[in-house]
């Protein structure tokens, strides 16, 4: 009765209004899941709590690519903990501290950063967010202002990137063409990609804020950018262990050298996952790679090089490197929690049918002659509204992707094809972006060590306005056609907006 209807949207909704409601996002996320249970089960308690724990999270926990990316992410916290023992982090702020002057500096400085790391949105978040932490706290910018511009520099600029596990994930789902052609093709029409980077330029560059982020920056302006919740023990008992010191011996290179070697093993893994050792060349080997498994090679040497470096260069002694893992751990745990809530809560909703009824929507308005230039904007819509309510943009575009082909018949010279493509995508990384369940979003959030409800608060009116913008510039395109005139035009819409809601604000705020 519930499958493959509008119910089938029911439990993520619960989730993410409760979660901007109250603003605590444990239960939020148990409550949607327990309505997804019991909706599968026709509200049948024994089937439901089945369902909800034997379907859904023993199951989410059993797969091989979830296990890789929790893996990784403890590893990631694990590397990030040795590098504040071994201070290394704290002699990189020293550095910034010189080198990088003002909070735009900082800002900049972070964005660059999440735009170069462009291979994996997970590794993204975490890298950049251990590396410009002491950057930005040191020149007072919020800790919910960090997480937005890193989580605004990781699937938006995946989704634009041809060498990436992105890249790699719309060429599966495109049957019947060829689909790194056409994920390159459709790059240039990506708007909320390149509308969400050119918003944080703008942002950063003109200096100003707005909505709830311009509270938080003006708050982390007076308690040097950290989040008063994270200074709280969240373990029992925590606050009465006295914190190890760290390491006096520590420089710029015993934070630099482990994220590079992270780099650098990471795309290695990467690439082996595809068979480059076995012949296949780069770019195919990548596009073919599996991201959890090669993060995991990747990390799991990176630590163990990490490990030996420190003990080599008597930053810190062995003991005091294995002393680290389980601190690591622990530093990760709140994002564990949310990443396998989030996966069960997607589980639920894909065991309802969502997609398919989503994506059958989508069929249907298509098949039923609606103007055809207006499809890139109906598919937009689409892609933000289903991302949002799964918490997954591939997901979105296993579903939308294969129905957009469809309907054009695979045409790759057909203008408006890669138009829709593209709608699609950029459609599925703004739902990702806002969604409270998405992964990405909790990946931002660990990285920053920001409170999650809050960065999901701060960001969610910047993203919204740059899908406002996106939008429009769908709606035009879809009858212009031409990626060099709505580029261009799209970014004049977002930096105009944006001025004239600088220009709105009340002087006195």
């Amino acid at each position: 009765m519930f499958v493959n209807s509008f119910w089938a949207l029911l439990p993520p909704i619960i989730a993410i209004v409760l979660a901007l409601i109250t603003k605590e996002v444990y239960s939020s996320l148990i409550i949607g899941i327990i309505a997804g249970g019991f909706l599968y089960a026709e509200f049948n308690p024994v089937v439901a709590m089945n369902h909800i724990f034997v379907d859904g999270m023993i199951a989410q926990l059993s797969d091989s690519w979830n296990v890789g990316i929790l893996i990784f992410l403890v590893v990631l916290g694990t590397i990030v903990m040795l590098m504040n023992r071994a201070g290394g982090s704290a002699a990189f702020g020293r550095w910034a501290s010189e080198h990088v002057k003002t909070r735009i500096g900082a800002q900049l400085a972070t964005i660059a950063l999440g735009c170069i790391i462009f291979i994996d949105d997970y590794f993204n978040c975490l890298t950049v967010g251990s590396v410009m932490r002491p950057v930005t706290d040191k020149h007072k910018v919020s800790r919910e202002k960090l997480s937005y511009l890193i989580d605004a520099t990781a699937a938006p600029v995946c989704i634009i990137a041809p060498i990436s596990s992105w890249a790699a994930a719309v060429t599966g789902f495109v049957d019947g063409a060829n689909g790194l052609s056409l994920f390159i093709h459709a790059i240039p029409y990506n708007f909320y990609a390149f509308l969400t980077v050119a918003m944080m330029l703008t942002l950063t560059i003109g200096n100003f804020d707005f909505g709830p982020m311009k509270k938080a920056e003006l708050l982390g302006l007076k308690n040097d950018g950290e989040d008063e919740s994270l200074k709280k023990p969240s373990i029992t008992g925590a606050e009465d262990q006295p914190n190890p010191p760290i390491s006096s011996k520590g420089r710029v290179i015993h934070l630099v050298l482990p994220i590079v070697m992270l780099i650098v093993c990471c795309i290695i893994g990467m690439i082996y996952t595809g068979g480059f050792f076995e012949g296949v060349d780069f770019v195919t080997a990548f596009s073919e790679s599996d991201a959890s498994v090669g993060l995991v090679y990747g990390s799991c040497i990176a630590l163990l090089l990490t490990v030996i470096f420190y003990v080599c260069t008597r930053v810190l002694s062995f003991t005091e490197c294995m002393n680290a893992l389980p601190e690591g751990f622990k530093s990760m745990v709140p994002a564990v929690l949310i990443l396998v809530f989030a996966w069960t809560l997607k589980s639920m909703t894909d065991s309802l049918g969502a997609g398919e009824y989503v994506a059958e929507l989508v069929k249907n308005v298509a098949d039923n002659g609606m103007i055809m230039g207006m499809l890139p904007a109906f598919v937009f819509i689409i892609g933000v509204f289903l991302a949002f309510a799964t918490g997954t943009s591939w997901g979105t575009f296993g579903l939308l992707i294969p129905i957009v082909v469809n309907v054009f018949g695979a045409d790759t010279s057909n203008e408006l094809m890669i138009i829709a493509i593209s709608a699609c995508m950029a459609g599925a990384v703004c739902g990702d972006h806002c969604s409270p369940i998405s992964d990405t979003t909790i990946m931002a959030s660990a990285g920053a060590q920001c409170e999650h409800i809050k960065h999901v608060s701060t960001q969610l009116p910047y993203a919204i306005t740059a899908a406002a913008v996106s939008l429009v510039s769908y709606v035009i395109a879809g009858y212009v056609k031409n990626w060099l005139i709505m580029l261009p035009l799209g970014i004049v819409l977002m930096v105009a907006t944006l001025f004239v809601i600088k220009r709105l604000q009340p002087k006195e705020a």
